[in-house]
């Protein structure tokens, strides 16, 4: 991990670095007659990222997560990049509230990703 990074995980925990869970599709289970004909229920898993700033922004929300946490879940989830990861991801658990992400922006410094800036909202029926 570069300065920056180590700088950006420091800096996110000094400001109260929390957790929050990322839902993503689980795996299909191999012979399952329900997933071949399309009559199971998709399930989910959800999996942490720390550390995490969360911000409210009126009604929607910005999370700033540590690349080297989003690097850890593309590495063992076989993701090509983060941007794909985010992309299928279903949303963010924060404070069991399950909120949308509307946009990933990243935060680059000497040529590495050392933060993630994550925008989310409440779907149409919540309030974030």
């Amino acid at each position: 991990m570069s300065g920056a990074g180590r700088m950006a995980d420091a800096l996110l925990r000094g400001v109260g670095g929390r957790t929050v869970l990322l839902r993503v599709s689980a795996p299909a289970v191999a012979g399952d007659d329900g997933e071949q004909v399309g009559t199971t229920i998709p399930q989910f898993r959800d999996l942490p990222l720390t550390p995490v700033a969360f911000r409210r922004v009126g009604n929607r929300g910005e999370l700033l997560v540590s690349a080297s946490a989003v690097e850890t879940l593309v590495g063992s989830l076989e993701f090509g990049s983060a941007g794909l990861l985010f992309a299928s991801a279903a949303g963010v658990l924060v404070d069991g509230a399950l909120l949308l992400v509307t946009r990933v922006v990243s935060a680059e410094a000497f040529g590495e990703v050392y933060l993630y800036r994550i925008g989310v909202q409440a779907e149409a029926s919540q309030g974030v």
